[in-house]
């Protein structure tokens, strides 16, 4: 799996591809056919050939209406089938987050809050993912990091690709915060650092949530059945996502 972020004139700084790594089975998910990204609103005109080349047909946008409201969708350039699928995961609260606990700690727990409450939203992310004319398809959220991350975690862990994986690609959105801090130095100096929780994606966040969430539902097929994704869909999804090595 590639850690390079593709680089774009708009204020996009952690787009990359999900794809390119093998399944513990010994398939693959190939690249070319799962993106993630922060919020594609800021595509410019001028990424419309560098976008283009990758041939996204699908964009899935987790955003709350409130966040679309302010900042507006993808370009209709960017997609065929664009689709807003709110995650009503509940708002952060900063004094839920401990110093002496750690990052990890709280994003977990975050994360497993999105899968008691946004269950059904994620389920109608993966349906969209599974549907074999859904073509190459991006997801998004804001920072491309929690909201994104549950859901292409998932997706990944369904096509049988190893936690210790799934982890790394999480951890490899710091790449991209990176490159939107450097950017806010730039463009917007003086601003405030980031909270902890809000500058860093361990990856042991990620292993701890997948690991719970078995745990608690036996499996992540049975985490997501129980939530109404069918026998059927899962099998849909691996058919389209997933390739002998």
């Amino acid at each position: 799996m590639s850690a390079e972020m593709l680089d774009f004139a708009g204020t996009v700084f952690n787009f990359r591809d999900a794809g390119g790594v093998a399944t513990s089975d010994g398939a693959m998910v190939p690249a070319g056919l799962l993106y993630r990204s922060d919020a594609l609103c800021d595509l410019a005109e001028s990424d419309r050939e560098a976008y283009a080349a990758l041939g996204v047909r699908t964009v899935i946008d987790l955003r709350k209406q409130v966040e679309l409201d302010r900042y507006g969708r993808a370009p209709q350039w960017a997609c065929e089938r664009w689709h807003n699928v709110p995650l009503n995961n509940p708002m952060w609260r900063h004094e839920d987050f401990s110093s002496a606990d750690g990052v990890a700690a709280f994003l977990t727990e975050r994360y497993h809050e999105a899968a008691v409450h946004a269950a059904e939203d994620i389920v109608a992310a993966v349906r969209i993912l599974a549907d074999p004319d859904c073509g190459p398809a991006v997801v998004h959220c804001w920072g491309g990091r929690d909201r994104t991350g549950v859901v292409v975690a998932l997706v990944l862990a369904l096509c049988g690709v190893a936690d210790a994986d799934i982890a790394a690609d999480y951890h490899r959105t710091e790449h991209g915060t990176a490159r939107f801090l450097a950017w806010r130095e730039r463009h917007r100096p003086g601003k405030p650092p980031l909270e902890p929780y809000l500058a860093s994606t361990p990856a042991e966040a990620m292993l701890l949530f997948l690991t719970e969430l078995r745990q608690c539902h036996g499996s992540i097929e049975g985490y997501l059945t129980g939530a109404g994704l069918t026998e059927a869909e899962i099998a849909a999804l691996r058919t389209r996502l997933r390739t002998d090595a």
